[in-house]
Formats: C-alpha cells, sequence, structure tokens
C-alpha cells in the first residue's frame, strides 16, 4: 500500500511539474527580452516569393517597449509585419493556455517545444508552438496557425549575445503561398508580379532577414515612432 501511494506521489508530482514548468520557462523568456527597453537595428531583407519579383533591400529598424516599432529604408522594404520585429511578448501577455510539448534538438541546439492556445477571440492566431533554448531563454523557432492567412513559421538564429543581451542575427520566414493574403500582412510595396509558368501547385515563400550593428538601450524618443514607414 505504501509503494502504491509512493507511486502515486510521484506521478502526481510529475503532471504537476508538467502542468507549470511550460509558464515558468515563457516567463523567463519574456523577461529576458523585456531587458531590453529599445534597440535599432540595420537589416538586409532578402525575397524567395514565387511570382513576385522582389530586389535585395536594406533597412533600419527601431522598436522600444512595449510594441513600438518604426522602419526607414532608402528604396522600400518588403517585410512580413509578424516579423518586423518578432517579439515573445506580443502574445504571451494575452490569456492562453501553455501546453508541454517535447524537448527537441534544432540546429544543434537543445529546445523544449510549448504550445501556445490564445483564449481571446479577437487574437488572429489559432495556435502557436514556441521551441525555446533554455539555456539562453529565447525562441528560436516559431509556428504560428492563423485564423486567415494559414500557417507561417519563423526561424531565429543568435550568433551570441550582442551588448550583452541575446538579439537574432538571422531570421527566416516561411509561409504557404496560396494561404498568405500579402498585401494584408505585409510591409511595402510589392514588386513587379511575375506570371506563373504552370499549373502546379502555389509552394513555401520565404524572406530572409540579416541583421547588423545593434544599438540596445541607447534611448530612442518616441518621435521617431510618430513618423510614418518609409
Amino acid at each position: 500500500m505504501k509503494k502504491i501511494f509512493l507511486i502515486l506521489l510521484t506521478i502526481s508530482s510529475l503532471l504537476f511539474a508538467q502542468q507549470d514548468e511550460p509558464e515558468k520557462i515563457l516567463k523567463r523568456v519574456q523577461d529576458e527580452f523585456l531587458k531590453i527597453e529599445d534597440y535599432q537595428v540595420d537589416v538586409r531583407i532578402k525575397v524567395d516569393v514565387e511570382f513576385i519579383k522582389v530586389p535585395e533591400s536594406k533597412a533600419k529598424i527601431f522598436f522600444k517597449q512595449p510594441d513600438k516599432t518604426h522602419i526607414e529604408s532608402e528604396g522600400f522594404a518588403m517585410l512580413p509585419k509578424e516579423g518586423i520585429n518578432f517579439s515573445p511578448v506580443g502574445l504571451l501577455k494575452k490569456k492562453h493556455t501553455a501546453i508541454f510539448d517535447k524537448e527537441e534538438i534544432i540546429n544543434g541546439i537543445k529546445t523544449t517545444s510549448i504550445k501556445i492556445i490564445p483564449l481571446e477571440d479577437e487574437t488572429e492566431i489559432i495556435l502557436s508552438t514556441f521551441w525555446v533554448d533554455t539555456k539562453k531563454n529565447v525562441v528560436v523557432k516559431v509556428e504560428s496557425t492563423t485564423k486567415t492567412n494559414g500557417t507561417f513559421t519563423i526561424e531565429l538564429k543568435y550568433d551570441g549575445p550582442s551588448n550583452g543581451f541575446n538579439l537574432p542575427t538571422e531570421m527566416v520566414f516561411s509561409f504557404n503561398l496560396d494561404k498568405m493574403n500579402i498585401p494584408k500582412t505585409w510591409s511595402g510595396d510589392l514588386g513587379k508580379k511575375k506570371e506563373k509558368k504552370d499549373s502546379s501547385p502555389t509552394t513555401i515563400g520565404q524572406v530572409f532577414i540579416y541583421y547588423s550593428n545593434y544599438k540596445i538601450n541607447e534611448g530612442i524618443p518616441d518621435s521617431v515612432f510618430g513618423v510614418k514607414d518609409k
């Protein structure tokens, strides 16, 4: 009887830890990101989207907590709105349920996969999965399913702390071309649309963003964010 009680106690402890741990992991990710009050960064953008000719471009992104973003570019910068400034805080600050999924190695990094189900009706996202590097407390991959724009994936690479802060040096945004409503979900103008050469099924589109020259917590006036993106 004593042995059965100990087994039940162990199982209960494991279940409780599994339920509780995802929120603790996500809280550490948020706390890490909230150390950054503001930053500006140079980005180089390469777009690989079938049927749309988009030249490689450069831009400067400004960010200030909690969610202010401004973009400056010499020409136009075609950027997915979800990827302009990926912030783990945006989704997590809303009501949600977090469920432990599994542990997985991604690009040699041990990650914890967590399913996040938003509980607010007005949220565009139905379900997100975060792969978290629990050593650095950063998100290395996100897969989100939306109500109207299909599923997209964000993969983030961190070469190391920049001035002591973990911010991405590369990002790959992948999406299904036949599901994504590009004009509504992208920032910037579209280039010349190319004709589709055959009737084969549409494929995955990708945007590659390379970050450099971070300036972190140096102070950015609010007036910067009152300027229309250019």
